[in-house]
């Protein structure tokens, strides 16, 4: 029998000790030991989504389950001394009971839901803690703890490029709004954007999440915000790759070799197919100086590849705008076969990873020139360049002819022994070049005017001022062609400046030997001699094969005087010589 105390218009009643009980203090110490046991072996991508959740939830979660705690065991208390409780329905000691466990348990609901189900992503609620935990991580540098962190960015992926500043936006943004300054969401993801460009973290996304990358360029290309402050990521996510042989960049080949990802090269295609997410970014095809000195063969064949790519998209939509960042790519191409130079005397250059690095280099040539032949040559392009029109005039065709050039240039360093300097000089990189379609090809031959062009401009530079480089052009170009112009449909593309450069070695090489000796032997490879009693070249072909004996060709020249205004008359009509043999070409540039 229950007595009440009434005391101001409440009454009191003793706490039935036998009532039912089926959430108390003994329960609750059973579920925060379940509870404890599953946040202590949480590994780190749950401790990262906890910690970054909208809400602090491992602030409320202490306070709720303490708060919990304390009233089970107070109700226990007051169960046990039958202590009063006011009377009435409107708290019975059933549904006390189920308000504590429905807390308790949405307490764990809570840490369920952001851990396993719906994992937290960057936003407004969360903007400072999602920054301050990531950088908490990046700063501790795990390589265990970054491998689980980078793929966990990427479902924010996202949502960081949608808040990110774009700096193309920002120019069109009054002065009144720009005094305020940037939101607070903004301003932590270009922060975070800034963040995750560290190079460990980099590493770990292209080790184990590569994944997050394509997140990342696929969100700036579905959204069409190119000006992040995601030049420094994107800089190292691509060194990286390249570093890391095992990373897409070697798996996204072609489809035989690759299967469906080499058909589709989902990441490849995601980072280099759209020229103005690359031209916007502008680093994505800049190595790190101190990574690139290391790359051989494998490394500049996929870093050609990656380049191919961004040309190819370039060439279909964006040709008729000079490009920094190709710009700043051929330089590099250009620099893989610059060592060809300590090959010089020595054998077996073929087995060397110089000489992979330079037919990786011709390789990519090719494949550019036949890519650019399959669109058509615009009317705007000056077949021409003349000097004092400079760099504005250049087109992709000059370039692709100035990178050529630079080519010939570093196999002309090659002058001995005969077969590596033929192997070298012939068979891997002239036949190659001027072995390409010899056809109504536009693009092809207006790129192959355009380098003979160049070769043509140095030998008429060495009338004026005889030089070491011009003395190795000439040196290659009379290994490459030989003392006697080809007839017939052979050399077609090159027989002008073959006799050029015949006419120019029959007039001044004589009086260059008198001039500088070591200029005029620089211009003589292996195999090439000066017989100075004679005044004529002599190439010997060593007894090799079936041939039993030496063989011998000569070139007589001319005594030529001094070059002064003889020579720049005669350079001038050899400079005519070579336009009207290329009228035909021009021509069919233009068709």
């Amino acid at each position: 029998m229950q007595f009440e105390t009434c005391f101001l218009g409440i009454c009191f009643h003793a706490l039935d000790g036998s009532g039912q009980k089926f959430f108390g203090f003994a329960e609750y110490l059973a579920g925060l030991a379940l509870m404890v046991l599953a946040w202590t072996i949480a590994d780190v991508r749950y401790r990262f989504r906890v910690r970054s959740a909208p809400f602090p939830l491992q602030g409320i979660t202490f306070f709720v389950v303490t708060a919990v705690g304390v009233l089970t065991l107070l109700t226990d208390l007051w169960r046990a001394q039958q202590w009063p409780v006011p009377s009435g329905n409107l708290l019975t000691p059933g549904s006390w009971q189920a308000l504590l466990g429905a807390l308790f348990l949405s307490t764990f609901l809570a840490w369920t839901w952001f851990a396993f189900i719906r994992p937290p992503t960057y936003g407004h609620l969360n903007a400072e803690r999602y920054a301050l935990t990531l950088y908490r991580f990046v700063l501790k540098g795990s390589p265990a703890e970054l491998a689980v962190i980078a793929d966990e960015i990427a479902y924010s992926a996202r949502s960081l490029v949608r808040h990110a500043t774009d700096r193309r936006q920002m120019a069109m943004r009054d002065v009144e709004e720009g005094e305020k300054g940037l939101r607070k969401v903004e301003g932590y993801a270009n922060d975070l954007l800034l963040l995750i460009a560290d190079r460990r973290l980099c590493r770990a996304i292209v080790e184990s999440s590569p994944g997050t990358a394509l997140a990342f360029f696929s969100a700036m290309t579905d959204l069409k915000k190119y000006g992040i402050p995601i030049s420094t990521f994107a800089t190292n996510i691509v060194n990286e790759a390249l570093r890391n042989k095992d990373s897409f960049l070697y798996h996204e080949v072609e489809g035989y070799q690759s299967g469906l990802i080499g058909y589709h090269k989902p990441l490849s295609q995601a980072l280099f197919s759209n020229y103005e997410l690359v031209d916007t970014v502008g680093t994505l095809l800049d190595p790190i100086i101190d990574l690139k000195s290391d790359w051989d063969a494998e490394h500049w064949k996929a870093y050609c590849r990656v380049t191919l790519l961004v040309f190819n998209n370039y060439i279909k939509q964006h040709i008729e705008r000079h490009s920094f960042v190709l710009y700043r790519a051929k330089g590099h191409i250009e620099d893989a076969a610059s060592d060809l130079y300590m090959l010089n005397g020595s054998e077996g250059a073929w087995k060397t990873d110089s000489f992979q690095r330079l037919r990786v280099v011709v390789q990519f040539i090719r494949d550019a020139v036949d890519s650019l032949d399959k669109q058509d040559v615009a009317q705007h392009f000056r077949v021409r360049i003349r000097k004092a029109r400079g760099h504005p005039g250049d087109s992709i065709y000059d370039h692709m002819a100035s990178m050529i050039f630079e080519v010939i240039f570093h196999a002309s360093a090659v002058r001995s022994p005969w077969w590596e300097c033929w192997s070298i000089q012939h068979n891997a990189v002239w036949s190659e070049i001027f072995g390409f379609d010899s056809g109504g090809a536009a693009a092809k031959k207006l790129i192959k005017f355009k380098l003979r062009r160049l070769l043509f401009d140095e030998l008429v530079y060495m009338s004026r001022f005889p030089n070491f480089k011009g003395a190795r052009i000439l040196g290659f170009c009379l290994n490459v062609m030989g003392f006697v112009p080809s007839a017939g449909e052979d050399g077609r593309d090159w027989r002008a400046l073959h006799r050029v450069v015949l006419a120019w070695t029959q007039k001044h090489y004589a009086w260059l030997y008198e001039y500088n000796p070591r200029i005029a032997e620089a211009c003589l490879v292996e195999g090439f001699t000066f017989d100075v009693e004679s005044r004529r070249l002599v190439h010997t072909s060593q007894a090799n094969g079936l041939r039993r004996e030496p063989s011998y060709r000569y070139f007589d020249l001319e005594p030529a005087p001094a070059p002064g205004p003889g020579a720049a008359a005669a350079a001038a009509a050899a400079e005519k010589q070579v336009d009207a043999s290329d009228d035909a070409t021009q021509g069919a540039s233009r068709g």
